[in-house]
């Protein structure tokens, strides 16, 4: 699962495939299954609808994805389900079947740190889409209010409409709460008796346990899971989701005004005491009775300026709550960038572009509500610097240099001494060299783009 902040929003958009020739669907698996009357007690059947694995299984082949342990990609899905429906029905109707391990990799998360995702095989995937897909809308009627994650009609942007509200009605103070390694640390036990007051079907709960155990390979080595929700699975945000909806049930339950997106909550205040009091004695429901650890040395009670939430940090004026980046994400975009555009890059113009492209245009979709104008233009002069040395690397030779900037109309004594020059790249990217021969109205001629171009491209 990947996390839905920014990266949700950085991630183009796939076409429907339903009616496209390459995306076949899982009908042909349960032909020949007779439908039964469908209670609660028996969801097993209701995943194991011919509709419902349909659904899954084009889902899946739309989120495409890496293979699991098996190497099996979702092209080779289909064939394998052709050859193995019957058993594989089977199986899962009798309790036989065993889930694989998931295969471990870890996706940067900042510098020195790296996230873990937990890969299933592209079968594994489409079994935990059917789960997911029966279990969510019954959740749904159970979830809070105040519950904004991996849930319909609900995302990002209206956690933190939601929390400038609460900040709005007087709610100054607020608990930053930071979950310790939350979906590594879920206790399973705790996590199928809460399921089980739900679902009454006793195999359905018993698979979701079987896929909890089922174990992780990590470097071709295979390690048990005794604790935790590996995230990459479709069945992760729920059953995160429905773990956390016990905290939110019982905050609302104490009166307390709060935003939750995921693990990540925001508990607001009206006081500092208030809120210091409110803060040790959530910490204590999270560790002793949901058995989760919470981070003591990152959880702090702060004022609503210095609130840090899904990228986001608010702060007044005229006495209307606004938006603006945090420290964090202004550091963090100017990374990601420098990636694309690096120095030692092997790659051509027209990658850089479309990647330069891609994830400007999904930053800039995510941060949309922030105000952000003058930092825009500062990274963008910073961005453009950079595609001028990247450039400047490439002629490489002194008569492709010359040859170019002729191009650009320097004349050929001037474009001679320009090519010669023996200034570092960075430094020949801001010199008059570049900056009166690449210029901003070439580059974009080009197909570069500028995060403040499209900002105000979407705000408009």
């Amino acid at each position: 699962m990947q996390k839905i902040s920014e990266d949700s929003y950085l991630s183009e958009g796939r076409a429907e495939l339903e009616n496209n020739s390459r995306a076949h669907t899982f009908k042909g698996i349960t032909e020949g299954i007779m439908e039964t009357n469908i209670t609660t007690d028996n969801l097993l059947e209701r995943v194991l609808e011919s509709g419902n694995l349909n659904k899954a299984y084009l889902q899946v082949y739309r989120n495409k994805g890496s293979h699991g342990v098996d190497e099996m990609q979702v092209e080779s899905l289909k064939d394998y389900l052709r050859l193995h429906r019957e058993v594989l029905i089977a199986e899962l109707r009798e309790g036989k079947y065993l889930p694989n391990p998931v295969r471990r990799v870890e996706i940067p998360k900042e510098p020195g740190k790296t996230r873990p995702l937990g890969i299933p095989t592209v079968v594994d995937r489409v079994i935990q889409q059917a789960i997911s897909q029966v279990l969510s809308p019954i959740y749904e009627e159970q979830f809070s209010n105040y519950s904004f994650g991996f849930r319909p009609n609900k995302g990002a942007h209206t956690a933190i409409i939601a929390c400038s509200q609460t900040i709005t009605s007087g709610y100054h103070y607020a608990i930053d709460m930071d979950m310790e390694r939350f979906f590594d640390t879920v206790n399973h036990s705790k996590l199928i008796e809460i399921l089980s007051r739900t679902i009454k079907d006793g195999r359905l709960v018993s698979l979701i346990h079987k896929y909890l155990r089922a174990g992780v390979v990590v470097e071709e080595q295979f390690q048990e899971t005794e604790t935790g929700v590996p995230q990459g699975g479709p069945l992760s945000p729920l059953l995160s989701n429905i773990m956390l909806n016990e905290l939110d049930h019982e905050l609302t339950r104490r009166g307390h005004e709060f935003v939750r997106y995921a693990d990540d909550i925001v508990i607001l205040c009206k006081s500092k005491r208030g809120a210091t009091r409110t803060m040790n004695s959530t910490i204590r429901f999270i560790e002793d009775t949901l058995f989760l650890k919470v981070n003591r040395d990152k959880t702090e009670v702060v004022r609503y300026n210095q609130i840090k939430f899904l990228g986001y940090s608010f702060y007044k004026t005229k006495g209307v709550v606004r938006f603006r980046l945090s420290k964090k994400t202004q550091r963090k975009v100017k990374r990601s960038l420098e990636g694309i555009v690096a120095r030692n890059n092997s790659i051509g113009y027209d990658e850089i572009k479309s990647k330069l492209k891609s994830y400007i245009q999904g930053w800039v979709t995510y941060y949309r509500l922030a105000d952000m104008k003058s930092f825009l233009k500062q990274v963008d002069e910073w961005l453009r610097r950079r595609i001028r040395m990247v450039i400047w690397k490439c002629w490489k030779r002194v008569r492709t240099k010359m040859k170019n900037l002729m191009k650009l109309g320097v004349s050929k004594n001037k474009a001679y001494e320009y090519a010669n020059t023996r200034k570092k790249y960075w430094r020949i990217s801001k010199s008059p060299i570049l900056q009166t021969t690449i210029t901003n109205k070439n580059l974009e001629k080009a197909g570069y783009i500028t995060l403040s171009d499209y900002y105000q491209k979407v705000k408009s």
